[in-house]
């Protein structure tokens, strides 16, 4: 019994010592700062990322991806390593399987599904799309998050409808716009294409050969897309 009370003693003595001679020798603590605050600096760990994540169910339903964001991708079925990179100014991604993906202005959970539903077009049967936030841009944060971002509509025989931002420092034609959807799908108009724009008169229909700028040339027809344009691409009329 003398014995056990004297090593506690030592160890009651020693412990201090070794401390205050060491200058990085201290107690594990649990921090108390969660990753999302350190990613939102700038500054100290950032989330696990999609590496860990084994169900769409868990995917953030709140933070907004912005330009300058590094987030991470992976396709459950696919059984490879989640894919990380930095979303692009234009506010895209490349997605495994699907190509160029708008991911600015959406959560992890909005852009895990849009990739689902065209993995399921073509590549899967049963896609699961895991999504994180891996770390905040702290230039562009803050800016990006409160504004609100512009955008443009694509319907019609094109590879991907939907809604397009439209980058506030940069012009996209509508050449450039029928390319960002994938391009025309079989049997559309490609000399055809209407633009429907507001004006303080009401709606205004502008009609393009985006085949002729395409094929030919003709860049001074390639018009510029603006705020709330709609574009439609029309199916290709066949007379027997």
């Amino acid at each position: 019994m003398k014995k056990l009370s004297l090593s506690f003693l030592l160890l009651a003595f020693i412990l201090p010592s070794l401390e205050a001679q060491d200058a990085g020798f201290k107690i594990p603590e649990q921090s108390s700062r969660s990753s999302r605050q350190a990613a939102a600096t700038g500054a100290g760990p950032v989330n696990a990322g999609a590496a860990v994540l084994s169900s769409m169910d868990v995917l953030d339903t709140t933070q907004i991806i912005a330009s300058g964001d590094t987030i991470s991708i992976r396709i459950l079925e696919d059984r490879r390593e989640a894919l990380q990179q930095q979303v692009a100014v234009t506010g895209e991604v490349q997605a495994p399987y699907v190509g160029l993906v708008t991911a600015r202005g959406k959560t992890c959970r909005d852009l895990a599904f849009t990739i689902k539903k065209e993995l399921e077009k073509n590549f899967f049967q049963h896609a699961t799309v895991v999504i994180a936030i891996d770390k905040i841009n702290p230039e562009d944060a803050i800016k990006t998050r409160e504004q609100e971002l512009d955008f443009y509509v694509m319907f019609g025989i094109v590879a991907k409808q939907g809604k397009y931002d439209l980058p506030a420092n940069e012009d996209i034609s509508i050449s450039q716009a029928i390319l960002r959807a994938g391009g025309f799908a079989q049997f559309a108009n490609k000399e055809k294409v209407k633009i429907i724009r507001k004006t303080p008169q009401g709606n205004k229909t502008i009609l393009v050969n985006v085949d002729g700028i395409m094929r030919q040339g003709d860049l001074e027809k390639d018009v510029f897309i603006r705020k709330d344009d709609v574009i439609i691409v029309e199916e290709k009329t066949v007379n027997f």
